[in-house]
Formats: C-alpha cells, structure tokens, sequence
C-alpha cells in the first residue's frame, strides 16, 4: 500500500491509516489505461481550472488545513484521479472508473469553520495584567500538533466566517471572555464553531465555554450582531472536560431559533450546532445528484438509506424517484433531525428509525424471506415485495461484516456505495463482488480541495456468479 493511498483515505487533520489486504486484480483493470482515458476526458471538459496566477497562502506549510494549496488545481484533480484508479484496480475495470467531478471555483468552500482561542505565545491572556486581543491566538492547528497557526485569513474557508471568527477575538477583552489554556484547564473560550447557509446565507455561531455561566452574554450578542448582521443564531456549547473533543453536551440558545436552515437539492435542512452536514454545498449536491442518478430509480423501488444521518441522502432520493425510503441511524438525535427534515420539506414516503444499520439489515433480510416486507393488498393476499435499492454511506471504518452479509442475503438490485474513505470502500466493495456483485461505475468526487482526501460513489449491480450468494465469516461465500 503506497502512501499515496494512504493519504487519500484520510479526512481532517492526517490520521493513521490500518493497511488492509489490497484485494486480487481482476485481470481487467489496468490503472494507466484509465490514467489515459480520464485526462482525455477532463481536457475534453475543461476541469480542474485554476485562478489566474494561482493563490498563495503565506502559512500553507505550517498549517494541517490544506496542504496541497500552492499546487495548481489541476494538478491536484490529476493526482486523485490516479490514487483512485490504483487503489480500485483490483476491483472495478478501468472502463467503470470516471474522472473526479472538481470545483470550478475551488476556494472558499467550507460552510463550517472552526477556530480554537488560546493565549498567544506572545503576551498574557489569561495571566496577569489586562486582557488584550492581540495576547490571543485564534486560527488552524499547525499539522500534527495543537500548536495554533494564527491566522485572518484563509483559501479554503468561507469568508463571513472567518471574519466573525476575528470579531469574536476582538470583543473577548470587553466581556472579560479568557481564552482556555490546554494545559492547565483555565480560561473561558475554547472555541468558536461557525456554520453558514450556502443557499440562505443564515449563520449559526457557537460558542463553547469552559463554564455554564456566562455573565454579559446578552450584551456580548447584541455587539456581535450589531458588527457581524449576517448572524442569526448564537449557542453557547459547555464542555468541562479536559478533552480534544470540541463540542461537550450542554447547550442553551443566546440568541435566535438555535439552528439555521438551508437548501440542498431543492430541500431544505435544518442544521444545530451539533448536525452533521457537508462542509462542501456546492460539492455535497454533485455527490448527491451522482448518487440519485446511478441508483436510476424507476419508481417502484424501496430504497434503504443505511447510516442516513440526518437524512440528507435519503430525501433526496425519495424526490428523486424512489416509491419509498426507510433511513436507519444509530444516533438518535440524527434521527429526529431526519424526521423533522422529511416532515419539513413534505415528505411523506421516508420513515427514519433508529438502530444499528448491520442489524437492521439482518432482520429486514429476515422478513423478507418469510414473506413479511410485502405490503398486503385489498384482497388480503399479500403482493410481491418491492423491489430494493441500497443507499450507504458508511463512517470512515467502512460497512462492518454483519452489515455486508445482510446486504449479500437481501440481494438489492443496486448497490450505491458513498464513501469518505476509499480504501475501506475497495476492501467492503471486494466482498460484496464475492457475493456476486459487479462494480459498473466509479465517481470521485473532490469534497476537499488543496487536500489529498477524496470522496467516491460506487455503482454495484447484482451480475456476477455467485448473484444468491451469502458471505460467510471470515468474507468467503457459500451457497448459490
């Protein structure tokens, strides 16, 4: 495993990455044929442009946000391209793989900035003397470390806020608001997490404190919103605990409703402090428009939408053509969010329950062969049940075993496999070709541009010979 490969599969700051067995080739794919055939194909489209001259970010080496920056953007889609078509040349032909869809603006694009507050190395924040905006760090952690690199700007960060993240900084002196030290568990900031509405342009600002109390805290918005009017919403976030962990438990509202909404695919969401949501809009709907187009719903398919979150990628479906959707999380406050996202926009062929996807699979393959998933009709027989097409989108340790083996017995029609990390993708994709599955597109789609992380939709359609198959423990197959 090279570690190009290694890299590709990271996401945030570079974390280790387990080696797995890199599966069998095929004899069919061939990574230089596909190297050829997608550069063709992206000059033919025209991607991967950069600005004029190119940006230059002043701390691009220190900082672990966006290593890849300096690099002509073209550079960037071409590299991924290739680490994508060595790590899937064991398990999908160089015909099913595509050219990464890139940004035609690639700056700029995280919806969610997050800055710690810390005193600076210079000056006293927390210390004796007064408290000063210029004795405090705010900014990116420097790679591999929680050393803060200050920073006022940034190339990859939305640009409102990044500048509320600075207001912030400029108005702790006023309202006596220390920034936490690390090390001895003092101060009262920790952080600032800020969340915009690509679409709606509403903001939701929260605030985590070392403390419940927060005195001055209907001041302290009033002069935030009076200097930064994009805000709608503040939150303060109470975490205690001596952790790395950003976000602690408790909360109450300052300021606004507690959430913003934006749109996404034509729907609207609902996002808190504490929501999962694509950092990406731009990006999110391409992944999700590819992921709604490979699974070509026709309209009297039940779609499952495993490790569903919020709900995002399973309302889209159902708009998109799916008869209907049954979305399945192990976080219950996903859950909510994904019911109150379908009862929001409409939506009334999605159910969201809660529980573990491999479970949950097991026993819907249970009661589909005993007949039970059929709807019964008005006579009181029971029709055919629908047919099934499985949406997943697996956290970065990939789809456990109990999960691939319920997929295998349910036997869907089509499998559409988005992933955040490709190298745990190709591992549970090989398994489900023993199952006799067939890889029929690769999609990269570049989430995170200036950085080697990459996120891939795969197409698989039952077609191979072992199409009734099971996976057994251990991954080999067994009946026919």
């Amino acid at each position: 495993m090279t570690k190009k490969k290694q890299q590709i599969a990271a996401k945030g700051r570079p974390k280790r990455v387990a080696k797995t067995a890199k599966p069998k080739a095929t004899g069919k794919a061939r990574p230089e044929a596909a190297h050829r055939r997608i550069a063709a194909a992206r000059a033919d489209a025209g991607a991967g442009k950069s600005r004029p001259g190119g940006p230059c970010c002043p701390v691009a080496r220190q900082c672990g946000a966006c290593q890849s920056v300096n690099r002509p953007y073209g550079e960037q889609l071409a590299e991924k391209d290739r680490a994508v078509a060595e790590l899937f040349a064991g398990v999908a032909s160089a015909d099913a793989l595509r050219p990464i869809l890139g940004m035609r603006d690639p700056y700029h694009y995280r919806n969610k900035v997050t800055s710690p507050y810390a005193p600076a190395r210079t000056g006293s924040a927390s210390g004796k003397g007064a408290l000063q905006a210029r004795s405090i760090a705010c900014g990116m952690y420097a790679a591999g470390s929680h050393r803060i690199v200050d920073t006022r700007e940034c190339l990859v960060e939305n640009e409102t806020a990044k500048a509320i993240v600075q207001v912030v900084r400029q108005l702790m002196p006023k309202f006596h608001m220390a920034p936490y030290n690390e090390d001895t568990g003092e101060g009262f900031l920790r952080h600032a997490v800020i969340r915009v509405g690509h679409e709606s342009g509403e903001v939701l600002v929260t605030l985590v404190t070392n403390d419940d109390a927060f005195p001055g805290s209907r001041s302290f918005c009033r002069e935030l919103v009076r200097r930064c009017p994009a805000v709608t919403t503040v939150v303060q976030n109470v975490n205690t605990r001596q952790t790395n962990v950003i976000l602690g438990d408790r909360e109450r509202v300052l300021y606004g409703p507690g959430f913003i909404l934006d749109t996404l695919c034509g729907l609207s969401f609902r996002i808190s402090s504490q929501s999962f949501y694509q950092v990406n809009a731009v990006q999110t709907e391409v992944l999700y428009r590819t992921a709604v187009d490979l699974a070509a719903f026709a309209g009297n398919e039940c779609a499952i939408d495993a490790y569903c979150g919020t709900g995002t990628i399973g309302l889209v479906a159902a708009k998109a053509g799916a008869a209907r959707v049954v979305g399945v999380d192990t976080v219950a406050s996903a859950i909510r969010d994904a019911r109150e996202n379908a009862r929001h926009n409409g939506v009334d062929n999605a159910e969201f329950v809660v529980g573990d996807a491999g479970a949950f699979m097991e026993d819907l393959a249970a009661q589909r062969a005993d007949q039970a998933f059929g709807a019964v009709d008005g006579t009181g027989e029971q029709r055919a049940a629908e047919p099934l097409v499985l949406l997943m989108d697996p956290p970065r340790a990939g789809a456990s075993e109990e999960f691939l083996r319920a997929a295998a017995s349910l036997a869907p029609e089509r499998i559409v496999y988005i992933s955040c990390n490709p190298q745990t993708q190709v591992r549970d994709i090989d398994r489900l070709r023993k199952a006799g599955y067939k890889v029929q597109v690769v999609q990269p789609v570049d989430m995170f541009p200036h950085t080697p992380h990459v996120e891939t939709v795969a197409l698989l359609v039952r077609g191979g010979s072992a199409v009734h198959g099971e996976i057994a423990e251990g991954g080999e197959r067994h009946g026919v």
